[in-house]
């Protein structure tokens, strides 16, 4: 996760002006479906446990967390998992690790939380006392490495940790190993009803040349050696999964409004899946309403879906400091941009105190976080013609063409803690409505209103 100033802010920001006009994405970028080709909508939380290894590895992770999470409207959960856990020396797999993220599953199953397994690193792995790539696959050809307490996110630009990149995208020992690692973790997988998608590395970076800005670089690595990774690892997947979505991720300098320069990925089913963070707030400054950057980021992050159709879920946001002056108005426009071209997101994270957490120690929402919880449609049994929720007047509104009678027939809504009443026009009724949820039947081919309103 990105929680620095980045280096090259110059030459991000000169990038800016080309892409300040607000992306108008229409129906060009597709939606996310689910088997009975429903429109989907994922909204959650990272759920992230990095201090815990070996025989503790994911015991910060609870039954909790899931059920709180689904309480207050969430449907989705972004796991991470550490490659350095799964295989911690060449070709033994820990099965108790293994284990232990199938418990995990199984909770989500148990409260109807889908879940995306996310292969997370930060600063490449343990070899630089992080947490991510195996120290038996980090190569950095001795070059020299220097740690920076106060900035971490600096240290991917040492010298033996961008070379240990190098080595992962072009060694053929550790592409075939890493391929392994997701063939062994999507088989034992790849049939749990919790598990929608495989993301296939968290915030990719890489090795920039002698001359090269940091823009330069992210797109070129992107180009040359992370699009090819991916299609390594998505052929590594299909050998044991055909039905998973992969998430690809752009390296972090996409948050700075720069478009990627990733290539296509030869696949059916691929969510391109950036992190929506902003230097300056992720430093613990406040939100610029006046720069324009929400903007920026919706311009440019759109351009790769649009290009090859392929939707979006922005896999982390949200700032360090949710509490100062211009936050709510940060909330309100960053929930508005995401509703415009994702098909949903997971902001970082879900946990239990100050700092990133969605929620302090007596699981209430903290300052500005609530405005995270909108109703909104889980499942759309139709193609959405609108979709959007009024903060101020609390009132949400969902349009849809109804499915054919081959088609699926029922939309589900998700709707957070509180008092809200559902009504539905045009062919539909609300077939049930519950605490959290409401179901709607629409008849085939039937033009869909459905108003949801805060009592």
């Amino acid at each position: 996760m990105l929680r620095t100033t980045l280096a090259a802010t110059a030459v991000v920001a000169a990038l800016l002006a080309p892409t300040a006009a607000r992306a108008d994405t229409g129906d060009a970028i597709p939606a996310l479906t689910d088997a009975k080709g429903r429109t989907l909508q994922l909204r959650g939380w990272n759920l992230a446990d990095k201090s815990h290894r070996g025989e503790q590895a994911l015991s910060g992770i609870t039954e909790k967390s899931i059920r709180d999470m689904r309480a207050k409207g969430f449907n989705t959960a972004r796991l991470l998992f550490f490659w350095d856990d799964l295989e911690p020396r060449p070709g033994q797999y820990s099965q108790d690790y293994l284990r232990k993220i199938e418990r995990i599953l199984d909770w989500a199953q148990k409260y109807d939380v889908k879940v995306v397994l996310d292969a997370h690193q930060d600063v490449f792995g343990p070899a630089f006392d992080s947490r991510g790539v195996p120290a038996w696959a980090t190569r950095t050809d001795g070059l020299p490495f220097t740690h920076h307490p106060d900035d971490w996110f600096s240290e991917y630009f040492e010298p033996a940790v961008q070379r240990a990149f190098t080595h992962l995208y072009e060694d053929e020992d550790l592409r075939r190993a890493q391929a392994r690692m997701w063939r062994v973790l999507a088989n034992r997988f790849e049939d749990h009803p919790a598990v929608l998608g495989y993301d296939l590395i968290n915030e990719p970076m890489g090795e920039m040349r002698e001359g090269e800005d940091l823009a330069t670089a992210a797109r070129r690595i992107e180009r040359d050696q992370i699009t090819p990774m991916y299609n390594r690892l998505a052929d590594a997947v299909r050998s044991v999964d055909k039905d998973g979505w992969l998430f690809v991720e752009p390296t972090p300098i996409v948050g700075e409004g720069v478009p990627t320069g990733l290539g296509r990925i030869d696949d059916p089913k691929v969510v391109y899946a950036p992190h929506f963070y902003n230097s300056t707030m992720e430093a613990g400054g406040d939100y610029d309403p006046a720069a324009g950057w929400v903007e920026n980021y919706e311009a440019a992050v759109t351009l790769y879906p649009k290009e090859y159709k392929v939707p979006v879920v922005v896999g982390e946001w949200g700032p360090l400091n949710n509490s100062l002056p211009h936050m709510n108005r940060f909330y309100r426009e960053a929930m508005a941009s995401l509703g415009r071209y994702s098909s949903g997101w997971t902001g970082w994270e879900w946990c239990y105190g100050g700092g990133y957490c969605a929620v302090d120690g007596t699981g209430a929402f903290r300052t500005n976080k609530e405005l995270t919880a909108e109703p909104y449609a889980e499942a759309v049994a139709g193609r959405v013609r609108s979709a959007a929720y009024d903060s101020s007047s609390g009132v949400y509104r969902l349009s849809y063409d109804a499915a054919g009678r081959r088609g699926p027939r029922v939309t589900e809504l998700s709707l957070p803690p509180g008092d809200w009443r559902v009504t539905a026009r045009g062919g539909a009724l609300v077939l049930r409505k519950d605490r959290g949820r409401a179901w709607i039947l629409a008849a085939p081919d039937a033009r869909v209103t459905v108003t949801v309103t805060r009592g």
